[in-house]
């Protein structure tokens, strides 16, 4: 059976192990990266003062199989995501798989690892800075038309809905209580909308979104 194969460099084996398998994701989308092995063409020479520099050079090789036989279309705002997305997932160590789903309204990038923990974070915050930072890159470039960003994994977002309705719930109570509108804390438009549907029905109370992107968020009032 034929390998697939591409070769890559960078200033470490390290680094042109990275850029070959981003390559190889970037072609093949749907590619297991456990089949991808990799073959040390030149460790590189770092060379005096700058003279005399070779850079490392690596080809990594994937069989056939571990490809999806259908190439995935993909718009430009996908394909920046994943390749985002990829480099930090190397960077942070977590070796899985980046699958990146599109449709009329938001970009969803859906991380399966067996340490998808550490792309979560403590309390998910690491997982929600970086849909943060992708949701800011993506409002700063002005991408045309703009879809809200979610980043998942482990079934991450899932348990953040829920943790969202609890919290809507409970800050609705309050409201109720005091008689004093309550600000919460900036949310991307997917987890405003999470928030609005669950006090949509709410009795005694209304909610509106305040502030600009990408600091956007949900504020509980009275309802009049």
């Amino acid at each position: 059976m034929s390998n697939v194969t591409v070769e890559a460099t960078g200033e470490t084996v390290g680094e042109a192990k990275w850029a070959a398998l981003r390559e190889l994701e970037l072609r093949h989308p749907g590619l297991d990266k456990t089949a991808v092995q990799f073959e040390v063409v030149s460790e590189g020479e770092r060379g005096l003062l700058g003279v005399g520099y070779e850079p490392a050079r690596v080809v990594a090789m994937a069989p056939a199989d571990a490809v999806e036989a259908t190439a995935i279309d993909e718009s430009d705002a996908a394909g920046d995501l994943r390749a985002l997305l990829t480099r930090m997932t190397h960077v942070l160590g977590v070796d899985g798989r980046l699958d990146v789903h599109e449709n009329d309204e938001s970009l969803v990038a859906t991380v399966t690892a067996a340490d998808a923990g550490l792309l979560i974070g403590r309390h998910g915050q690491t997982i929600d800075a970086i849909q943060y930072l992708m949701n800011a890159i993506s409002h700063r470039r002005g991408d045309d038309p703009r879809k809200e960003i979610v980043v998942d994994a482990a079934g991450y977002r899932e348990r953040r809905r829920a943790t969202l309705e609890s919290l809507a719930l409970r800050t609705a109570e309050q409201v109720r209580a005091s008689g004093a509108p309550v600000e919460l804390d900036p949310m991307t438009a997917v987890e405003r909308k999470v928030v609005h549907l669950a006090l949509k029905e709410h009795e005694g109370v209304e909610t509106r979104s305040d502030g600009t992107e990408p600091n956007r968020y949900v504020v509980v009032v009275p309802a009049d």
